[in-house]
């Protein structure tokens, strides 16, 4: 597959570069239980295929961890890009300032994956509770579209509570930090 991605600038590609290459043997964002270096990397950087529409969201998930906009831009359906004007900028603009706590996926087939995504801006902690669906263009899947659960929003968090990434720490010993 090999297939290079086109970033925005020299800088973002150097930030790109580093990212990937300090991550590649820690865990995975995507919680997969793999390392980042065998789960999400090789597809974000062109080296394998996505085999199903959950690995692609795995992908998209980890992809925003590290602020590789340019994969998620191109990982959405050419309708969702022509339709909503998605570009690797309108993505960092978006979500640059977000970090990324934790993915569970709820129920994934062939072509819909619901899952929940927990991030922080500043001081707060949101849900992103999403079915999201999936279509194959040119054998590649591709995010198209998604709908937002009931839960998703402003999550209201004690400091003494269970943390979210379900790792058995107090959310004040844990992500709460981040």
């Amino acid at each position: 597959m090999n297939k290079s991605i086109s970033l925005d600038s020299t800088t973002d590609k150097a930030n790109h570069n580093i990212n990937q290459n300090s991550r590649s043997t820690l865990p995975c964002p995507c919680k997969s239980q793999a390392s980042f270096e065998r789960c999400c990397q090789p597809l974000l950087k062109g080296e394998k295929p996505t085999g199903s529409a959950e690995a692609l969201m795995r992908s998209r998930y980890s992809a925003y961890c590290i602020g590789d906009y340019a994969y998620i831009a191109h990982t959405y359906s050419e309708r969702a890009r022509i339709e909503q004007n998605i570009t690797a900028e309108a993505l960092r603009e978006s979500a640059g300032t977000t970090i990324w706590l934790h993915l569970s996926i709820v129920e994934a087939s062939q072509d819909t994956v619901e899952f929940k995504a927990f991030s922080k801006e500043k001081a707060t902690v949101y849900c992103m509770h999403e079915r999201s669906y999936f279509v194959k263009e040119n054998e590649q899947w591709r995010y198209d579209s998604g709908d937002m659960l009931g839960d998703s929003g402003r999550l209201k968090i004690k400091r003494n509570d269970a943390c979210i990434c379900e790792n058995g720490k107090k959310f004040k010993h844990c992500c709460e930090r981040r």
